[in-house]
């Protein structure tokens, strides 16, 4: 799980804080570190952000294209993909009932796609007789299990798995999974937030970058 080796003093170190809520970054166990999103930072993309967690950073583009229906619905269209938005696309009948598809080259000319139940996935990992969130290497390296759970905004589990070659008691994993249904409704919370505050200003807000 982990790719640092720590010594059985700095595990030592590790372990009693967790047990005082005082991990060796100053979180407490259920906090998670600094979390900065950004939509809309490749312009060669129909959709792009960037996530930056710790020292880990991401960027995803999305691209659209039009496509052909499949052999067992071929009068339905279908998302191969999950994207937060999809272009409008208008269906025009001339006077002869031809019919064709016009589809919106504007990037705010669009209607979000309905994320409601889409699962946000926390992962604890077990520390002595205690449990964290968003463990860093350090704190892999004194774990010896892990449990990862997908949460709904509404607080419904959707999907959980246990990694690490160490076992769980029932007790432990019941606790864990009602931390991971706080922590995953907090960030439901705040990302849903983040993206409402750039949507609503549009073309007007200040861009900052993948590369700064």
């Amino acid at each position: 799980m982990a790719s640092v080796v720590l010594s059985e003093a700095e595990k030592v170190y590790i372990l009693h804080g967790v047990q005082d809520d005082l991990r060796t970054d100053g979180r407490g166990c259920e906090d998670y570190r600094g979390i900065e999103v950004e939509t809309d930072v490749v312009s060669n993309t129909t959709g792009s952000a960037r996530v930056k967690i710790g020292h880990t950073d991401v960027l995803v583009g999305v691209k659209a294209e039009m496509g052909t229906p499949k052999l067992e619905h071929p009068k339905e269209g279908y998302l191969e993909f999950f994207v937060d938005w999809i272009p409008k696309v208008r269906v025009l009948e001339d006077d002869e009932g031809s019919k064709e598809i016009e589809l919106s080259d504007d990037p705010y000319d669009c209607m979000r796609l309905n994320v409601e139940h889409v699962p946000c996935i926390v992962t604890l990992s077990r520390i002595g007789h205690r449990h964290v969130v968003d463990a860093t290497l350090q704190e892999e390296a004194c774990s010896l299990a892990s449990l990862l759970i997908s949460v709904t905004s509404k607080g419904t589990l959707t999907c959980m798995r246990k990694i690490g070659k160490g076992s769980l008691d029932p007790e432990s994993i019941f606790e864990m999974i009602e931390t991971g249904k706080r922590v995953a409704k907090f960030l439901h919370l705040s990302l849903q937030n983040v993206l409402s505050q750039e949507e609503s200003l549009g073309k007007k807000r200040h861009k900052i970058g993948f590369l700064r």
